[in-house]
């Protein structure tokens, strides 16, 4: 095919026009998706191919290494707002190297340079996805309101929470009035948007798509997470406030948080409820599981932050029965368990993902970052609660294997981007899928 122009045949919505079984594929040796039940392989993906539009097309194979390769604009509509699991899980790597409970000289700058990078990744992915947006006109609508990329679009919510979160702890200067109320405003405005996107996502995803509980992933937690992050902001903000000024932001991120842990607890009882009926989803999509951790992690790590954040004389009835300290002994005692549920939620995914490791790069691989960083910073937070050496110790330890998987997960993103793994017809998440 060689000095011939390619032309590849895309439906609308970015994604691929999915053609019939050819019987001769039948004869080509087996590929390493063909023994997962699922939508991957029961019906082979692939797409039009016509060399020069003469209308002699073929059938091509997107999983065949020798498929044709795309220009930058056919690549660009495939760009989707999974993208952002990219500088959000960047942006939770800064946040876990500034709690890290033993610092060496220049882990603070590094700690620094990580969110430096998440800035500038956040900014590159943002300017690429209106790049596409004005590329290929109309994927703006139908990737908001697509089934599957529909409920990546809370990553762009999660990347901008660590960047504020990051923000209050790199850059935010004490006692400095103007900076103070930048970052409260960014707290509020965060907030708002958030509850907006969790109400409009959950009520458009309840009137305009059907999706069978059998294929049910953690990803349907998405669009509340954003809204539960903001208790985590809260966690950190809140101890900057000069008085009394701390409790409004606490309380509006417990409601929060609060409303993040309780909508996640129901989709656990899907969740549960498709992993007794179905099996494991099929090894492709098995890391996704990982973000069951984040919830009850997220969730612990804000308990005991707002709890301290809580000025020193607080006493709501200013009698001595309900003073800081025993809400600050209460938030340990909910985050201890909630930390046990996080745990769980690890150690099935692990398994999951080990029994069965995937083939193929997704960007849905970045979920085995974000929670578990999540995990790790409660982890921390509980050990320096009771002021235990060895479980600081096991929690340093195990930010040394974030990193680790941090570079794995990086280096295997940046090889299928170079090898078009990704940004292709019906690699990406534009495009349906069963699960």
């Amino acid at each position: 095919m060689a000095g011939q122009s390619l032309s590849l045949r895309e439906s609308q919505g970015a994604t691929l026009s999915t053609m019939a079984h050819d019987p001769a594929l039948d004869s080509r040796p087996d590929t390493p998706l063909e023994d997962i039940p699922t939508a991957l392989n029961s019906e082979r993906q692939s797409f039009d191919f016509d060399p020069e539009k003469k209308g002699d097309s073929c059938i091509i194979d997107i999983y065949d290494p020798n498929r044709p390769k795309l220009g930058f604009r056919q690549r660009m509509q495939h760009f989707t707002w999974a993208w952002f699991t990219w500088p959000m899980s960047t942006g939770g790597l800064s946040l876990l190297i500034y709690a890290q409970p033993y610092q060496f000289p220049g882990l603070p700058q590094i700690g620094f340079a990580v969110y430096i990078t998440t800035l500038i990744l956040f900014t590159t992915v943002v300017t690429l996805m209106v790049t596409r947006f004005c590329l290929h006109r109309g994927t703006l609508r139908s990737s908001i309101t697509h089934s599957r990329e529909g409920l990546f679009v809370p990553t762009s919510f999660l990347a901008l929470a660590t960047i504020i979160t990051g923000t209050q702890r790199y850059i935010t200067p004490e006692n400095i009035v103007p900076v103070r109320w930048l970052i409260l405003s960014a707290f509020w405005t965060y907030l708002l948007v958030s509850l907006i996107l969790a109400v409009a996502q959950y009520s458009h995803l309840f009137s305009k798509h059907r999706y069978q509980l059998d294929t049910m992933m953690p990803t349907w937690i998405l669009p509340i997470f954003p809204i539960m992050l903001s208790g985590t902001i809260a966690s950190v903000i809140a101890a900057t406030q000069p008085g009394m000024a701390a409790i409004p932001i606490i309380v509006a991120g417990l409601g929060a948080q609060g409303l993040g842990i309780s909508v996640a607890v129901m989709m656990y009882a899907h969740m549960i409820g498709r992993l007794m009926r179905a099996e494991l989803p099929n090894r492709e999509h098995r890391p996704g599981l990982f973000m069951n951790v984040g919830p009850p992690a997220f969730t612990a790590l804000a308990f005991i932050g707002m709890a301290n954040g809580l000025p020193n004389s607080f006493d709501r009835e200013l009698d001595g029965m309900i003073d800081v300290n025993i809400i600050r002994t209460f938030a340990l005692i909910s985050a201890i368990f909630l930390w046990g549920l996080a745990l769980w939620w690890f150690f099935i995914a692990a398994v999951a993902v080990l029994s069965s490791r995937p083939k193929y790069f997704h960007l849905g691989w970045w979920a085995m970052v974000f929670p578990n960083t999540g995990f790790i910073l409660a982890t921390i937070s509980i050990a320096k609660e009771f002021q235990n050496a060895h479980a600081l110790r096991f929690a340093s330890a195990l930010s040394i294997l974030l990193v680790l998987m941090y570079f794995f997960v990086l280096v295997s993103h940046i090889r299928a981007l170079i090898r078009q793994d990704i940004m292709y017809p019906g690699r990406d998440e534009d495009v349906e899928d069963s699960l």
